[in-house]
């Protein structure tokens, strides 16, 4: 199958800013928004599954974004994307991809956003700052596009990312 859209994938860990910045970019792209907490939530409360998914979401996810991008549809994906394969299952759904990092290198101001958030979709369990610290989130092996959100406005990282696509 073959693609036409570009896929711009938003990763990084919870309190980052990816929510903030994709909800804009997705409307400055006309583009179809993904998010995966709203996937893994639906199936959550489908009642079907007997734990929280840990691949389910992203496998729905990556389906969803292959049938938007034939039809020559943007995507942007917004999901911690926190190891190799998940990285690597993202390349492979489209054929122009953009991997994006989202930072926060102020460990104060990161705390402060996990703790200080609320849900925005019903059910969600959010997680602790214990929980973000030890989740595990391997290092990034390749070139991608990092976004300090800490340094940069929401704003400013939404015209970053239109800027790189527009370059590339």
């Amino acid at each position: 199958m073959t693609t036409s859209g570009a896929l711009v994938v938003l990763g990084g860990l919870p309190g980052t800013g990816k929510s903030t910045i994709a909800r804009p970019l997705a409307r400055a792209l006309k583009a179809a928004y993904l998010r995966i907490d709203t996937i893994e939530q639906a199936l959550v409360d489908s009642g079907e599954l007997t734990a929280r998914p840990r691949v389910a979401g992203y496998v729905a996810g990556y389906a969803l974004a292959r049938d938007q991008l034939a039809n020559g549809v943007d995507v942007v994906v917004e999901c911690v994307n926190p190891l190799r394969l998940t990285r690597d299952a993202w390349r492979a759904v489209g054929s122009r991809v953009l991997e994006v990092e989202l930072v926060c290198s102020d460990p104060r101001e990161h705390r402060a956003r996990v703790e200080g958030r609320t849900a925005d979709i019903p059910g969600l369990a959010l997680p602790t700052w214990r929980d973000v610290v030890e989740r595990e989130y391997e290092p990034w092996d390749r070139d991608h596009l990092v976004l300090d959100t800490a340094a940069a406005s929401a704003a400013e990282c939404v015209e970053l990312v239109l800027r790189h696509l527009g370059g590339s």
